[in-house]
């Protein structure tokens, strides 16, 4: 097998792994959000500062989740262009490319 495809699949399970982390993970911080929202609202005694402070926290963490996930997902991007590429030819396979050729292939086949 050639290295470039065995560096496909190693990339391919690492963005699998990553993507399966980064779900659990989403499904933990909306448990724990409701968790806290829950609490906060059966405590009246808690001051709405902290209440405003608590709120902000989770914008931010949300918001940081969010910006790591995004930047997560375009590194894969990149990669898969890379490992796309024909070592340097112009003809170059990238994903985007690869689309544009199946839908030109789908209409010469309908033909």
């Amino acid at each position: 097998m050639a290295h470039k495809e065995i560096a496909k699949q190693i990339t391919g399970f690492f963005k699998t792994t990553v993507d399966s982390s980064f779900n659990s993970i989403t499904l933990l911080q909306e448990y724990t959000e409701k968790t806290i929202n829950l609490s906060l609202v059966q405590s009246p005694w808690f001051p709405e500062e902290g209440r405003k402070l608590v709120s902000e926290w989770l914008k931010v963490y949300r918001k940081g989740y969010d910006d790591l996930k995004v930047a997560a997902d375009e590194q894969y991007r990149k990669l898969e262009v890379i490992f796309h590429k024909d070592n340097g030819a112009d003809s170059a396979e990238t994903p985007e490319k690869a689309g544009k050729d199946q839908g030109s292939q789908k209409t010469k086949k309908a033909k």
